[in-house]
């Protein structure tokens, strides 16, 4: 239970210096700490817009030092790519693109027949990239 406790109150703090700006410190926790590329799904799924942005900016800028890393989030994305809200399923469409390893993609080409327009739009892009 208390580890649970930190690992709410670390995804929070991260979502919290994304939205201050502070993607470099974010960058630098990633790169020290593999494990919090677990968070991404819950960090994609933030309320702020910002939030969730600046995690495709964090995911930009680890794919020039740290390419190899990126694949560790996928499990983390894999759920978020079944959530109710359109926005959700295409912000992690959007890091699984940056991903952009064989089972990233064919996760994002599941996306090619979502229910939302939107949604279908952003996997379509991806893949024709």
């Amino acid at each position: 239970m208390n580890n649970e406790i930190s690992t709410t109150e670390l995804i929070k703090t991260i979502a919290d210096f994304i939205e201050m700006g502070h993607i470099e410190n974010i960058v630098a926790m990633f790169k020290q700490e593999k494990e919090y590329y677990q968070f991404s799904g819950e960090l994609i799924k933030d309320e702020r817009f910002i939030v969730r942005m600046g995690m495709a900016v964090l995911f930009e800028q680890l794919a020039e030092i740290r390419k190899n890393d990126l694949p560790l989030a996928i499990p983390s994305l894999i759920p978020v790519l079944n959530e109710k809200t359109p926005y959700m399923r295409g912000d992690a469409a959007t890091l699984l693109g940056i991903i952009d390893t064989n089972e990233a993609l064919e996760l994002v080409r599941g996306l090619l027949h979502d229910s939302d327009p939107q949604v279908r739009e952003i996997a379509k892009d991806i893949l024709t990239d």
